[in-house]
């Protein structure tokens, strides 16, 4: 299945020290200068297509591809992305001169946490957008200037630079959250969005799926329905108004969508896909899979193309 990339893995990829301390007593934080990591390296500047155990945000400079989840995204000039261990990824710099700066972070770096922040729940880090972001000349500046006081605090002596670090970090999130164009940035605030948000949250639940014995257990518009104690003509009513599209559309969309990652970043077979994505056999599947792509598995294998 789709790989996973440990912390671990991280800094041996890229023969850096990983900072014991940290990871023991906040967290982990740290942030890194593209260029000078990746000339301390002999391998090439390709990452994996995975899924990482830490969260990323990321300033690019120079052109670029990003594969986000089942999207491919080409990136221009300066970028900013975020990414969630949620959701797999990978970037393809164009040429040797791309620059910039990330830092990498874990979910119990903010935990407690004053602001009582989830990551999950906001905007940047939910399934179903796209976070990459071009930045404009005017943008640039601000951008550089929150990354370089991140690394200059981070290589710091002041006691309280980790509380600091936190507040840069959530300074570029908010950034990000002011350019995405997606609708309720904030909380749900009626019943209707929070039945919405709930089915999303199960919806996204289900996967990622690392195993051959595991198994889609929820399917069904009704599956949701009674795990969410809902009536099932209510949740179908409550997603059309919220969402403009039908239950159904949305979990065949979602499983779909993993379906194209599973072709094209797995070694599973057709047949094991398709028990997993919890259909009865790999006719099914390949049925269902024509109607969402117009391809079949094994041809959307071969053209190896992200839809």
């Amino acid at each position: 299945m789709v790989d996973h990339t440990s912390l671990e893995e991280f800094y041996k990829r890229n023969s850096a020290t990983l900072p014991d301390r940290i990871a023991r007593e906040i967290g982990h934080f740290n942030i890194f200068e593209t260029e000078k990591l990746f000339n301390k390296t002999d391998h090439t500047r390709l990452m994996p297509y995975s899924r990482r155990a830490y969260y990323k945000i990321s300033w690019l400079r120079g052109n670029s591809r990003a594969e986000y989840a089942d999207k491919v995204i080409d990136v221009k000039g300066n970028a900013l992305l975020f990414a969630t261990p949620k959701i797999p990824y990978n970037w393809v710099p164009e040429n040797s001169d791309q620059t910039g700066m990330f830092c990498i972070f874990t979910a119990d770096f903010f935990w407690p946490s004053k602001s009582g922040v989830l990551l999950d729940e906001l905007p940047v880090f939910q399934s179903g957008y796209i976070p990459i972001f071009e930045l404009s000349d005017e943008q640039v500046p601000e951008i550089a200037y929150i990354f370089r006081k991140m690394h200059k605090e981070m290589e710091s002596d002041y006691q309280f630079k980790y509380d600091l670090l936190r507040t840069l970090v959530m300074e570029l999130i908010h950034y990000g959250q002011q350019l995405q164009p997606v609708p309720a940035i904030s909380h749900a605030q009626n019943a209707s969005e929070r039945i919405s948000a709930l089915f999303v949250e199960l919806l996204e639940r289900q996967f990622p799926l690392d195993a051959v014995h595991q198994r889609l257990t929820l399917r069904s518009a009704k599956d949701y329905a009674d795990r969410l104690a809902v009536h099932v003509n209510h949740l179908n009513k409550v997603l059309k108004e919220v969402t403009g599209t039908t239950t159904k559309q949305i979990i065949n969309h979602r499983i779909g969508q993993e379906a194209k990652i599973m072709l094209k970043h797995s070694s599973w077979n057709v047949a094991e896909i398709a028990y997993a994505l919890g259909f009865d056999d790999a006719a099914q599947f390949s049925n269902f899979f024509k109607k969402q792509t117009s391809f079949s598995p094994s041809a959307f294998r071969m053209e190896g193309t992200i839809l």
